[in-house]
């Protein structure tokens, strides 16, 4: 029987790309002020409303009961993966464990495994789109053990442009960032093993943190499996494109996705992020 593999809205996968693997995707809430909206928003809508919003939008996880009406919609019996950003960033991945006992009292057998990708954005995109390449080739519990083992090799590698979202978010006192922002500090960061959300370098201008971003892909790529690289821009496409353009001449990958990065990723983010995925 078809595995169900589900994701969650911080995956910043196109409605397309859904459709195209068969994912189904549980939106998070993204909320200006009043004004609610989920994942699914559009980008150009959401990136505009968050300049000129003094304060940065709120975004909060799905319910269970939203994971819950997901797994209901599988056939009897159905195996059901879900595949979560990281659980050090959201309660989404707990809520989606909530849900198996909401779903065992309604009755329904069907197996099912949550995983914590330690991850987001494109990084779980990217592991939920490798999942849709495997389900139909192995059995579910030859699938969880491949996504294990997938998840502990995915690198995600970003830089941002501005540091104000950071500021406005708390994680950078004001006065750090005034002086960091004049010294034209950049922040190269990744995803940690525990899945958190870590700086790597601070370096002085764009030029020099998009060249770092390229040689830390280059000094894994000959460990990658050079099948699929994805990336994600916060409303920067010409970047991102050329960027991308010059990695994959030094350092090829068969598969490649250039997306926008949604309301989630992208309120953390702020304008002119660049973030990279890859397997190794």
């Amino acid at each position: 029987m078809t595995i169900k593999i589900i994701t969650d809205g911080s995956s910043d996968l196109t409605q397309e790309l859904a459709q195209q693997h068969q994912l189904s995707i549980v939106p998070l809430r993204v909320q200006f002020g009043h004004e609610q909206f989920n994942s699914t928003m559009d980008t150009d809508l959401f990136y505009a409303k968050m300049r000129e919003s003094e304060e940065l939008p709120k975004t909060s996880s799905p319910s269970p009961i939203e994971f819950l009406e997901q797994y209901k919609r599988a056939a009897p019996e159905q195996p059901i993966l879900v595949l979560a950003l990281s659980s050090v960033l959201s309660s989404t991945y707990q809520h989606a464990v909530m849900a198996i006992e909401m779903f065992r009292e309604e009755g329904y057998q069907n197996p099912v495994e949550v995983l914590d990708v330690k991850t987001t954005s494109v990084g779980l995109g990217l592991i939920a789109i490798r999942a849709s390449e495997w389900k139909d080739h192995m059995p579910f519990a030859d699938l969880v053990t491949r996504m294990h083992q997938l998840i502990e090799t995915t690198q995600t590698l970003f830089t941002l442009d501005t540091l104000e979202n950071v500021i406005k978010g708390g994680r950078l006192s004001r006065l750090k960032g005034k002086v960091a922002s004049v010294l034209n500090i950049k922040l190269l960061m990744h995803a940690s093993e525990e899945g958190a959300v870590e700086v790597l370098e601070k370096l002085r201008g764009t030029q020099k943190a998009m060249k770092h971003l390229m040689d830390k892909v280059g000094d894994a790529w000959s460990h990658s499996d050079k099948k699929w690289i994805a990336c994600a821009h916060s409303n920067c496409e010409e970047r991102a494109k050329t960027f991308m353009k010059e990695l994959l001449h030094k350092y090829p990958f068969d598969k490649v996705i250039i997306m926008n990065m949604g309301p989630v990723i992208g309120t953390y983010a702020g304008e002119g992020g660049i973030l990279v995925s890859y397997s190794s």
